[in-house]
């Protein structure tokens, strides 16, 4: 390892800076990054306040205004006057809408330590209410509005998960060092003091809801670490000072949820069942499945949703007999409404309301993967959404409204980007068959498209595999399929199956098959593109992170359609893998058993065992401290191609886990993605006349 953490990043630097198109693609993507940003948002209980956290110098700030008229909003601070600039969000209502919490390091001097506060936002002082050493993060209020239950790493040295950058390794690996994630509460009237700590040390949770008496939690936990552990993690209730009891473990129950995951536990109004999303999912934080039900006294769980074409996300109780659900369906987000009639965790009857919104875009409110704000009797839902034409704004949606599909069917509440126009080419959803499945991807055409010429096409995987490409606004850093479609690029996004958005069937259909059924879908989608628009089919490259850092370097040990390739933070060497990551737990629903017991389906999928037949010039990019893709799988590729003299040149960048943070390595990574592309898909007299026939 200490080989990577050498400078590799600054050893080819001279002759990429040397470049005359560097400096064009910095401007491009300046110019990509228009409009004004803003993180979470969410409506207060009674619905007359708008909370959102807008961008302020030196940090991030909190305000709040009626939604009918956002143009007129106040801070909402812990800063100790007007001058100053603290890091402030996170924050929650509380449950009589007439006061906010908030994390805020404005206490900090130097260690940027985040506290929670409560403003009862009547002009009184803010309140502090902890003194905290560590991580907080996901506050809540108790239904009876007199504590505030948090996440929280105490004394945390990174944050929390597998995306962050890993500690070096040093010490007995694996015992020394730990951290966990454990539910804290403070009480909205004492003055600050170190929180109470409400789970074990024995357990990593990772998500939590109040119980609607305010004397329970319903958590998702496993046994730390927890980067590696939330694959088998089990569902738990537990009462206030008193220990926990474990109610659903996935590994041990029959059926379809059989050693799979869960996520979004929320307890039913009356206190009597517990819902959550349950299937396959490659990671934490990346939300899909079915909806589910068990009672909170345990026993076995029932699907609510199974069978539908759909990935659900996020959920929420409207009543004893409804659940709100946010889905994935196809290229669209949407909301629709369970009803649950009779016995609910039996055989009671089910029905699915149409959707009350559905836009060809990504939403959610900046908390959980497409969750959403609402009021508390669920008359008005709030959320941010985005399409590849349309800037992020805040809209809202009425269940009892008749609705459209797409932005035009909601409210739009802010105006923060009202002219912007988007910097990159024009967008197209399309779909095509593969073995049988319908697939849909996202097609972005080039900036000042002329269908006269023909074109360049890159096609960019995303991670997971259990994920999927949303239309959403923006481009930068990293790899940016707006930054390519602007410097004159057709990019293909494509959902093969593995991805959320066509139900379990479709997101588990590359178990023990990575890299086979999922290529040919994204061949045919090329094929599809080739078919539809002037394409140069000796310009076509691939890239992608992650999951589709691997599919980039298994393609192009499978196929020499593409002609460059830009694998990040891949996946060469599914074997040595296993034994190299943080998070091996991950691999077993995939791959049916550990490398130990079943290595020839890890040999299967393997890109090293195929470099032989790789021809395509490749870069490869990875972080020095990833644990989700260690950097030896991205050397090992590098050094595999460099002696099969192809083409090939490797990045590490010092500081990075899985997901960079530092803006000009993000940048970096784009520039020198362009470069490459530029370089082994050159344009040519041939590739620049205009096509027979106005294709």
């Amino acid at each position: 390892m200490s080989v990577l953490t050498t400078a590799p990043l600054f050893a080819q630097t001279e002759t990429a800076k040397g470049s005359p198109d560097r400096a064009h693609i910095e401007e491009v993507v300046r110019g990509l990054n228009r409009g004004r940003g803003f993180g979470q948002v969410g409506i207060s209980p009674d619905g007359k306040k708008l909370a959102w956290i807008d961008g302020g110098r030196g940090g991030s700030e909190i305000r709040v205004a009626s939604p009918t008229d956002l143009t007129k909003s106040e801070r909402v601070t812990a800063a100790a006057n007007t001058e100053q600039h603290c890091r402030e969000g996170e924050f929650v209502w509380a449950p009589d809408s007439k006061g906010l919490a908030f994390f805020s390091d404005c206490a900090s001097s130097s260690d940027h330590q985040i506290d929670l506060y409560f403003s009862r936002l009547d002009g009184s002082p803010v309140k502090r209410l902890t003194a905290l050493k560590g991580l907080p993060q996901a506050p809540a209020f108790s239904p009876d509005g007199r504590q505030i239950a948090f996440l929280f790493v105490e004394g945390a040295t990174r944050p929390a998960g597998a995306l962050a950058a890993m500690k070096p390794p040093s010490g007995v690996i694996g015992e020394d060092g730990v951290e966990i994630q454990r539910v804290a509460m403070a009480h909205v009237n004492d003055d600050a003091a170190a929180p109470t700590l409400l789970t074990p040390s024995t357990l990593h949770v990772y998500e939590f809801d109040w119980s609607p008496d305010s004397k329970r939690l319903a958590y998702i936990a496993a046994e730390p670490p927890g980067e590696n552990n939330w694959w088998v993690a089990k569902l738990y209730t537990q009462s206030l000072g008193s220990q926990p009891n474990s109610i659903l473990t996935p590994a041990e129950v029959s059926g379809p949820l059989h050693g799979l995951q869960i996520a979004v536990p929320r307890w039913s109004p009356d206190g009597m069942a517990i819902a959550f999303i349950g299937g396959l999912m490659s990671d934490q934080g990346s939300t899909g499945g079915d909806v589910w039900i068990i009672s909170a006294d345990g026993g076995q769980p029932r699907d609510l949703s199974q069978g539908r074409p759909t990935s659900p996300a996020w959920i929420e109780w409207g009543s004893n007999d409804h659940l709100f659900v946010s889905e994935l369906a196809g290229g669209n987000s949407q909301l629709i409404r369970y009803r649950l009639t009779g016995d609910r965790t039996g055989t009671g009857p089910i029905t699915f309301g149409s959707p009350i919104f559905s836009i060809p875009g990504s939403v959610g409110d900046g908390r959980l993967e497409m969750s959403l704000s609402s009021t508390a009797d669920r008359s008005m839902f709030v959320f941010g959404a985005s399409t590849f034409e349309h800037p992020r704004e805040i809209y809202a949606a009425k269940p009892a409204t008749v609705m459209t599909s797409g932005l035009e069917g909601v409210m739009q509440i802010s105006h923060f980007n009202d002219g912007v126009q988007p910097g990159w080419g024009k967008s197209e959803s399309l779909s095509w068959k593969s073995d049988g499945f319908r697939v849909q991807g996202w097609l972005l055409l080039p900036k000042d498209y002329d269908p006269e010429k023909k074109y360049p096409l890159i096609v960019e995987v995303h991670g997971g595999p259990a994920a999927a490409v949303t239309a959403r606004w923006g481009g930068g850093g990293g790899l940016s399929s707006t930054v390519f479609s602007a410097l004159g690029y057709f990019v293909l996004e494509p959902n093969p199956r593995g991805s959320y958005g066509q139900g379990e069937v479709f997101t588990q259909a590359n178990r023990k098959d990575f890299g086979y059924g999922d290529l040919r879908d994204i061949l045919a989608g090329v094929d599809t593109v080739l078919a539809k628009y002037p394409v140069d089919p000796q310009r076509v490259g691939i890239t992608g992170w992650s999951y589709g850092g691997f599919m980039t370097m298994f393609a192009v040990t499978q196929t020499d359609r593409f002609k460059a390739a830009v694998s990040g933070a891949g996946l060469s060497n599914w074997q040595s893998y296993y034994g190299e990551n943080s998070i091996d737990q991950w691999m077993i629903p995939y791959f049916g058993a550990s490398v130990y017991d079943d290595p020839a389906v890890y040999a299967k999928s393997s890109a090293i065992n195929y470099i032989k037949k790789a021809k395509t010039p490749t870069l490869v990019v990875v972080g020095d401290r990833d644990g989700e893709c260690p950097a030896p799988q991205s050397y090992e590729f590098w050094h595999a191609l460099r002696d099969e003299h192809v083409p090939t040149q490797l990045v590490v960048y010092p500081n990075e886990g899985h997901g960079f943070v530092n803006p000009e390595h993000r940048r970096d990574v784009m520039d020198r993605a362009v470069e490459w592309f530029s370089k082994y898909m050159p344009s040519s007299p041939a590739s620049s006349q205009t096509t027979s026939g106005g294709r």
